[in-house]
Formats: C-alpha cells, structure tokens, sequence
C-alpha cells in the first residue's frame, strides 16, 4: 500500500466519525476552526525590494522630530568640518607655493633634507 492510498483510507475512516458526532460537538469544532483560522498568520511572498522598501517605511514612520534634527545636525557638523579643512589645506599650499615661486628660498633650501621642515616654519610666519 502506497502513501496515497494510505492516506485515503485514513481520510475515509475520519469522515466516518465525523458523522457519528453530535450536532453541538460538530458546531463547537467548526467555531474553533474559525477561530483559529482567524488568528493563522498568512505569508505572502513579496520581491526582496519590496521587504526592503515596506522596512524604510516602517523606520521613517517610527522617526521623531528630535531624531531627524539631530541627524542633520550631525551632517552639518561633519561637512562644515570637511570644507573648513580642505580651505586649511589649500591655504598652506599656496603658502608654499608663493614661496617657491617667489624666489625668496635659498638654492641650498631645496637640495637641505631639513627643506620640508624649513617651508613648514616659513609658511607659520
């Protein structure tokens, strides 16, 4: 006997006492089955973006205020930071720059091993 057939005759013999129940003990069983029909969580299969994009909305939903200030707080603070050191940069750059071009260094500056540290002293002045 295969699984098949199996099943069948055991499907067969649980109709058979189905039928043998009482009325109420029927109508109990099938408010239960409701019941927990009712409660059964159903699983619906979405696309990978669409879990994605259902988690953003659930996050932007659950934003407060407060939440929202403080993260453009934090980037205003990290780009001014970022810009305020590039000019810093660039600044020192052409500190060194003019002096080279200037033609106020020594020819002995440029072959001294001390240069980079001679340029650095200059450009503080």
């Amino acid at each position: 006997m295969n699984e098949l057939h199996f099943a069948y005759k055991i499907r067969q013999h649980l109709n058979r006492g189905l039928n043998e129940l009482p009325v109420e003990t029927l109508k109990r069983l099938e408010s239960a089955r409701q019941r927990a029909l009712t409660q059964q969580k159903v699983l619906v299969h979405q696309s990978v973006l669409a879990g994605v994009g259902n988690f953003v909305q659930h996050q932007v939903d659950n934003l407060h205020i407060k939440q929202v200030l403080l993260a453009l707080v934090v980037v205003l603070g990290i780009t001014s930071y970022t810009c305020w050191y590039a000019d810093q940069s660039i600044t020192e750059l052409e500190i060194i720059d003019s002096a080279l071009l200037s033609d106020d260094l020594p020819i002995a500056a440029f072959t001294d091993k001390g240069f980079d540290a001679w340029l650095k002293s200059s450009a503080s002045q």
